[in-house]
């Protein structure tokens, strides 16, 4: 399965929050272009970046380190956190930027969303779904929205997506295991969509687990940085 290894942005810094309060972030390193090439010597191929500050701005924020990060490093980079209009598509595609994640836009504005799947490609939007209680959230998971998950995924299936990123907000920052039956029921209800766990992952046995679970890639950060993950062997499970 594809593994990505993740650093999240704020205030220049990498840094983890617990189930997406920020007032509650740990700081692992001051240099997010540093992180990077420290995950790319350990011989990982890609790499999951937000922009937690731009989530919050509504803008993106950190440009330099993405820029950073794109220049000195070949990681295979998908990028998410306070994207909102086509203009920051183009410049982070033009930068080198792989693959785009949407959150709040696609459910604020469905009609943008699918108007930039048809002008890039569903292959570089990713539709990031955050979840609290099978309820959609919004807006760096300030917001808990009426909208379920089962509904929203499948209206947005509809729209053409075929990249999707499912977090469970409860799981994220806390060590608790990912939320492996949500995952099932996703990828057994759509099974046309590629599904990346995000969330809750500790160990070689939890990305095994959602990979039985139908998942075609896992997002890894805590568990990296508090060192309670095999990076060897995690880096050995990585496909193309």
């Amino acid at each position: 399965m594809l593994i990505f290894p993740a650093i999240d942005m704020l205030g220049g810094q990498c840094v983890r929050l617990f189930q997406g309060d920020y007032s509650q972030e740990t700081v692992y390193a001051n240099d997010p272009v540093a992180m990077a090439q420290t995950l790319e010597n350990a011989g990982f191929t890609h790499l999951h970046l937000v922009d937690l500050e731009g989530a919050k701005a509504k803008k993106v924020i950190h440009w330099n380190q993405v820029e950073g990060i794109l220049k000195r490093t070949r990681l295979i980079v998908d990028f998410g956190g306070g994207i909102r209009n086509r203009e920051e598509v183009e410049r982070l595609f033009e930068l080198g930027v792989d693959k785009v994640n949407i959150g709040s836009l696609a459910y604020r504005e469905p009609e943008l969303f699918t108007s930039w799947i048809e002008v890039f490609g569903a292959d570089r939007i990713i539709l990031s779904a955050d979840v609290r209680d099978n309820y959609i959230a919004t807006h760096g998971w300030q917001a808990t929205e009426s909208t379920l998950l089962s509904d929203y995924i499948a209206d947005m299936e509809s729209r053409g997506i075929n990249w999707l990123t499912v977090t469970d907000i409860s799981k994220d920052g806390a060590m608790s295991g990912p939320a492996t039956e949500l995952y099932r029921s996703v990828c057994q209800t759509f099974p046309g969509q590629k599904l990346i766990a995000s969330g809750g992952i500790r160990n070689l046995d939890d990305v095994m687990a959602v990979d039985d679970a139908g998942c075609r890639g896992a997002i890894i950060g805590k568990a990296i940085y508090e060192k309670t993950i095999d990076l060897t062997a995690l880096v050995q499970l990585q496909t193309s």
